[in-house]
């Protein structure tokens, strides 16, 4: 399941949050693929998102959940990365 945390870090004139998949990278990869976010926007484990997308992607399925619950699925995935191994 794709999962999104709420959208509150601001830069450059945009609120954002993350997106993950409890599931596989490559779940998350083709989601990201459909909403037509850029490969740049990957974080190693997760997508840096806009709210703009965010409710894009809600729209699509994704389900909204604190960031504390979105880190906490991405470690019970075994998806989790430490800060220096993500791109």
């Amino acid at each position: 399941m794709i999962l999104v945390d709420t959208a509150s870090w601001p830069w450059r004139h945009h609120l954002w949050c993350h997106m993950v998949s409890d599931t596989s990278i490559e779940e998350l990869h083709a989601f990201a693929r459909r909403l037509g976010v850029p490969e740049r926007a990957f974080q190693g484990d997760h997508y840096d998102i806009t709210s703009e997308l965010r409710d894009c992607a809600i729209a699509e399925g994704a389900q909204s959940v604190s960031s504390r619950q979105l880190v906490q699925a991405l470690y019970a995935a075994g998806l989790r990365r430490p800060p220096a191994a993500r791109n």
